[in-house]
């Protein structure tokens, strides 16, 4: 148990460095790296700790499917509380594997960020 509370806390840390900055894109590259590098370090010092001691208990396999459970649970409710995105697991009543159709057949329609959203962006940055 103990393993997993060490997980899920580092886990937050991982989600906050590694995504966090989004809410920044006005601000300089190098000022949200470095901002995420201070956050990842406070990852790193629940992670490393959890592996090691969940590894007298799981094997490494076991202890990385954990974790990326951990991040399917965590990352949702980060994504939709802190960024704002509307999480849905089916678009227009299809499923994942018809969206990956979709994209395998249109891949022009699925670029991201599209020219639309970073002219919105452009236009906001030179509003502020």
């Amino acid at each position: 148990m103990r393993t997993i509370l060490l997980l899920t806390i580092s886990n937050i840390f991982m989600t906050v460095a590694w995504y966090g900055h989004l809410k920044f894109r006005g601000e300089a590259l190098w000022k949200v790296i470095m901002v995420s590098w201070g956050i990842a370090f406070f990852e790193y010092c629940f992670q490393v700790p959890a592996n090691r001691i969940g590894s007298y208990q799981f094997t490494a396999a076991q202890l990385k499917t954990i974790q990326e459970i951990i991040t399917l649970t965590i990352f949702p409710v980060f994504s939709v509380f802190y960024l704002g995105d509307k999480f849905r697991f089916f678009t227009n009543g299809r499923s994942s594997r018809g969206r990956l159709g979709n994209f395998a057949r249109r891949p022009h329609q699925n670029v991201l960020p599209s020219r639309e959203m970073q002219e919105r962006e452009r236009s906001q940055l030179d509003a502020q």
